[in-house]
């Protein structure tokens, strides 16, 4: 009878341990290469993806709104993905992606769109990041946090000369030769 009682303490800690370890290896097998904020915005864009095709398939939307919609989340993905790539962070900034035709909704004088730079700082409000090709180029911009807001302003009260003027007219403004940019640093996921 010890035998049996010892056998069984054996088998319940064993069996534990076995689900458990099943449990960690199903989650890196199926988790992808970014933690929970990237993870989680890609996943928000993919349900975007989903409410947009129900619409569709409604016929509640017409097909040039689905195809630029559609195109704008691949492309919005695509910058997401990249950003996360390159800086190794787990962030993601609140992104804006709008084509030529669309440039008023963010800006009430909208700029040139052609003599945009990569983190060129427009309007004291957005950095562009880049032009996205997804069937039609989406201009992405990351809208700048309180932090490089403020920071922005007050290195404008200090040199207004080195800053462009038309920043705040909605005019494509960017940063001198040589200038860098200080962003607050992000913090990394654990791997």
């Amino acid at each position: 009878m010890p035998s049996r009682i010892s056998l069984s303490r054996l088998f319940v800690p064993l069996s534990c341990l076995f689900l458990l370890s099943g449990t960690v290896f199903a989650q890196r097998a199926s988790g992808s290469e970014f933690g929970p904020v990237v993870s989680a915005y890609l996943g928000y864009l993919s349900n975007e993806q989903e409410v947009v095709d129900d619409r569709a398939s409604r016929r509640e939307i017409t097909a040039l709104y689905y195809r630029r919609n559609s195109n704008r989340i691949r492309a919005l993905r695509q910058m997401a993905i990249r950003l996360a790539r390159q800086s190794g962070n787990d962030y993601v900034p609140e992104l804006e992606a709008v084509t030529l035709d669309e440039m008023g909704t963010l800006f009430e004088n909208p700029p040139k769109a052609t003599a945009f730079r990569a983190d060129e700082i427009i309007a004291n409000k957005f950095r562009f990041l880049a032009a996205v090709h997804s069937a039609e180029v989406f201009y992405i911009f990351a809208r700048l946090d309180p932090y490089e807001q403020a920071e922005l302003m007050q290195r404008q009260k200090r040199d207004p000369v080195a800053l462009s003027a038309g920043a705040g007219t909605g005019a494509a403004s960017g940063q001198g030769v040589g200038q860098t940019t200080t962003t607050r640093p992000r913090r990394a996921a654990p791997k």
